[in-house]
């Protein structure tokens, strides 16, 4: 494939300056050439980022939820115990609770075991709380967004409501959309001058594709080639025009038009206007569609592994997510094993659970 350099057009020494049009033409290649790498880092590093969670993180979560749970089993024995305080029966019952639900969140959930630890020690049982924890969830984002989310008893999951209040307020949208241009007895409001004008020029554009799409093609044709191996070779360019086509990848068909030589930098410097025009509608079509295309690479990141929505992750540092990762987890996992270890003496727990109540209280007197 041909350089960045061949397809943009350059200025040459004592020549006409470049017209804005033009300008914008190179702004959108290199614009678009960063989007291509973007994405393309994506795409490599995505599967070496699955790699590194499954050999270095996923062992560490699976040990640190095994921690939690031994935990909470510890605390339960704990409570079977004489000598407790009721403060302290309250706070170790608690953080029994709250270990529990660290534990069956964290897809743990089918363990009976810990489900009735849980049902022990507090006043709903697990399935009842979340239950109603999804049900105060599903009145706020009602609220929020005034959709109707249907009978809550339905609704099986955290992940369910969501998916439920997604399509209720797409369906809303496309409602309000189709009450401000309805058609009357089927017929459609008289286009406005802007948006005929915008229609031909979309049409202009994909014109101007379609010629180049038809010149590669009579070019590239593999039935015209009677040498068995200049055929093999563009039956695979040809390939590569048809998928450029139809993904109305204008800058491809350039670079394909400039690798079999139908066409020089020259050629596209001395595009008419017009034509400049046509193209940088279709490269800011096609600059869109990769930024699109990019964010929603970067979403399905964040989903699959569990990460607050939001953008601008650089797929070139996902290393640097499983360093993070693992340092939190290794700290959260010493943790773990030191208050395993303090709960071995009553003493050393009493003390514990004492500036626990108090650093509660520090906390209250802050906020309320």
């Amino acid at each position: 494939m041909t350089t960045l350099q061949g397809v943009q057009i350059s200025v040459a020494t004592g020549g006409p300056v470049l017209t804005p049009a033009q300008k914008r033409f190179n702004n959108l290649i290199r614009q678009i050439e960063r989007a291509r790498q973007t994405l393309t880092a994506w795409r490599d590093n995505v599967p070496l980022y699955v790699q590194a969670h499954t050999q270095v993180v996923r062992p560490l979560v699976d040990a640190l939820n095994d921690a939690r749970r031994q935990w909470a089993l510890a605390l339960d024995g704990l409570l079977d115990q004489p000598g407790w305080t009721k403060a302290e029966r309250a706070a170790l019952r608690e953080l029994v609770c709250d270990g529990v639900a660290e534990v069956l969140t964290a897809g743990g959930d089918e363990d009976p075991a810990l489900k009735a630890i849980f049902d022990k020690h507090n006043e709903v049982g697990f399935d009842t709380e979340q239950q109603n924890s999804r049900m105060a969830m599903k009145d706020f984002v009602e609220m929020m967004t005034g959709v109707d989310l249907g009978d809550a008893s339905e609704i099986d999951s955290d992940e369910d409501l969501y998916k439920r209040a997604q399509e209720k307020l797409a369906a809303q949208a496309a409602a309000a959309d189709t009450a401000e241009n309805p058609n009357v007895r089927g017929r459609r409001r008289r286009k406005t001058a802007a948006q005929q004008l915008r229609e031909t020029e979309a049409q202009l554009a994909t014109q101007s594709v379609r010629e180049i799409f038809r010149k590669l093609a009579s070019a590239l044709h593999p039935d015209r080639e009677p040498d068995p191996a200049q055929r093999e070779a563009k039956t695979a360019l040809m390939q590569k025009v048809n998928q450029a086509y139809a993904a109305n990848d204008l800058l491809t068909l350039l670079e394909l038009q400039l690798q079999i030589e139908q066409v020089d930098a020259g050629h596209i410097a001395s595009a008419s206007a017009q034509r400049i025009k046509h193209y940088n509608k279709v490269l800011s079509e096609q600059l869109s569609e990769l930024k699109a295309e990019t964010a929603r690479a970067e979403a399905l990141f964040r989903l699959d592994f569990g990460m607050p929505p939001g953008w601008g992750l650089k797929p070139t540092q996902l290393g640097r997510l499983i360093d993070q990762a693992a340092k939190q987890l290794r700290a959260d996992l010493a943790m773990h094993q030191r208050d395993m270890r303090m709960l071995a003496d009553k003493a050393v727990t009493k003390r514990w659970l004492k500036r626990q109540r108090l650093r509660e209280d520090e906390f209250d007197n802050i906020f309320f």
